[in-house]
């Protein structure tokens, strides 16, 4: 049985990673969430102290501990292979652009940060580095969705490539990001996943607030609103 130790869902996109990749391929899990600044942050296992982190054990007792949310992906990967297209040409495009959305667009990470609850207008953010981010992410969804001609990145299936870009939907929603049409339907299109929706739902429940990342939400720019429940 696999344990996922995630944070806040409102604030953690590398948490929503694995989540929703375990939870829309019904990889079975147990779930715990250790709030960002919680007391009980040490019960991470990650050597990193970051989450996310994924914990099995083993027939013999011991656990194996995998930190990162790539490096979840593969080691889940080993005994799941829904977890990227089976069509050749297909699992390499998506392994590129999953790699590419885990180490790339910083001015997307830096300047929108996540903050599921909340509705901001990054108008007087929007740098061209910024825009170069934007531009490229909409370049890729419309080329997956052209080559691999499904409703997700790499084809019919739902897979890793979907799960990376999930949390961009969410920060596209709350800055309000005007993307092209087809580009649009698919960040909607994750958005209304059954998963998704519960993930947003808790979200919008929890009444944790972290001031790092609060003050991240304020630099990004004026709040339009604020969905989440009162703290």
């Amino acid at each position: 049985m696999y344990t996922l130790y995630i944070a806040n869902k409102n604030y953690s996109s590398w948490s929503l990673r694995p989540w929703l990749l375990m939870k829309q391929l019904d990889i079975p899990f147990e779930e715990i969430l250790i709030p960002f600044g919680s007391a009980d942050w040490d019960k991470n296992p990650s050597p990193t102290g970051q989450v996310p982190c994924l914990s099995e054990k083993q027939a013999d007792g011991s656990f194996i501990s995998v930190w990162d949310s790539l490096g979840i992906t593969e080691y889940l990967a080993d005994n799941h292979p829904q977890i990227w297209p089976q069509d050749k040409k297909a699992r390499a495009w998506a392994r590129c652009a999953t790699a590419e959305m885990h180490s790339g667009f910083h001015s997307l990470r830096s300047i929108c940060t996540n903050n599921i609850g909340l509705r901001i207008d990054v108008s007087a953010q929007t740098t061209p580095a910024l825009q170069k981010d934007i531009s490229r992410i909409d370049q890729l969804w419309n080329e997956g969705l052209d080559a691999f001609g499904g409703s997700f990145l790499a084809g019919a299936e739902f897979s890793a490539v979907d799960a990376f870009f999930a949390p961009v939907a969410f920060r596209f929603q709350t800055y309000g990001i005007r993307l092209s049409d087809k580009a649009a339907a698919y960040a909607a299109h994750l958005r209304e996943l059954p998963v998704m929706q519960d993930w947003y739902a808790a979200s919008l429940a929890e009444v944790w607030r972290d001031e790092a990342h609060e003050v991240e939400a304020r630099n990004a720019g004026p709040w339009l609103q604020d969905l989440r429940a009162a703290g």
